[in-house]
């Protein structure tokens, strides 16, 4: 049995990279556990730590413990793996996994990693970084001072004509949806509040994605606040959010910045953001481990994924239950 470090990162990927690269800023001591030769020593080269080879299941089979609910563990595998490997730790006695998101390869993964969590009283987490951003947290502070949001849109196209040459899973492709999307759909909603009330259009559909490529819907969140969303992957465009209180409308378009309009003004102003931190690390990533390692109850859980799961499938165009 390894004694210390106490915290793994599973998987040596471009992810993982960034995930080591934070860990070394905070002192910590870590392990990294790979599968692939060629990941591994690129994750070497770049962190001068030595990976563990053989994949997750072989550590485990050798080094099998009653501790293991000591460890924090890291999940940064290829997506099509995460909920897999997720359920794998948590059979051997993991209790606390800040999983990548969306925290399974679709909707019927997830669900079944949230089960097995709540059988083996498991801390899963996701990781939206978005939600760490330094233009996300000072978004945060201008709207409580403003009195709250009042309503808010947003964007979330994909650029289809380079994602279908992606050389990926085809099983990812057809999720990419939750696999990428919702990274900016869960930012919206966890500023303006879940949705209530909410109607959703969906045309188009790639080979890759057949589930659909234009999207427009609009709604109402049990905070009160209006919003409405639309995406085009056949077209033009890019990520973005906006937000409005009774005083300015705050815009995050690229969403690592943030710029406000005041009520009776057209000039549109950039905010001063602290975020060394975001230009240092993969953005977001650095405030989103410090909170897994010392505040997690600021960190998404996988219970509020699956609150989520309905808007993303009716997103889609479909009707799901949490049942």
């Amino acid at each position: 049995m390894i004694d210390k470090p106490k915290i793994i990162i599973v998987g040596a990927g471009p992810m993982a990279l960034d995930y080591a690269k934070v860990l070394k800023a905070l002192n910590c001591e870590f392990i990294t556990i790979g599968n692939s030769k060629n990941g591994a020593k690129n994750f070497e080269d770049k962190t001068g730590i030595k990976v563990i080879l053989g994949g997750i299941e072989n550590f485990l089979k050798k080094h099998s413990s009653t501790d293991f609910g000591a460890y924090k563990v890291i999940v940064a595998v290829n997506e099509h793996l995460l909920g897999k490997v997720t359920r794998l730790l948590i059979r051997n006695g993991f209790k606390s996994i800040l999983l990548e998101k969306p925290g399974g390869l679709d909707i019927s993964d997830i669900k079944n990693v949230h089960s097995l969590s709540l059988k083996e009283k498991a801390d899963i987490y996701i990781a939206y970084n978005r939600r760490f951003f330094a233009s996300t947290l000072c978004l945060k502070e201008h709207i409580k001072a403003d009195g709250g949001v009042t309503s808010f849109n947003f964007e979330f196209t994909e650029w289809g004509h380079i994602i279908k040459d992606l050389k990926k899973n085809k099983d990812i492709l057809n999720e990419w949806f939750i696999q990428n999307s919702s990274h900016v759909i869960d930012l919206a909603f966890s500023i303006g509040g879940n949705p209530k009330n909410m109607q959703s259009f969906v045309s188009g559909g790639q080979s890759w994605h057949p589930k659909g490529t234009i999207f427009s819907g609009a709604g109402i969140t049990d905070k009160g606040a209006l919003f409405s969303y639309n995406a085009n992957w056949d077209s033009a465009g890019r990520w973005w959010v906006e937000f409005l209180t009774k005083e300015n409308r705050y815009i995050m378009k690229p969403m690592e910045q943030l710029y406000r309009q005041k009520r009776g003004s057209i000039k549109i102003d950039q905010i001063k953001l602290d975020d060394e931190l975001d230009k240092t690390f993969k953005p977001g990533l650095y405030r989103q481990v410090e909170a897994y390692l010392n505040y997690p109850k600021k960190l998404m859980t996988i219970d509020n994924q699956i609150i989520m799961l309905p808007n993303y499938s009716k997103i889609l165009g479909d009707n799901i239950s949490n049942e």
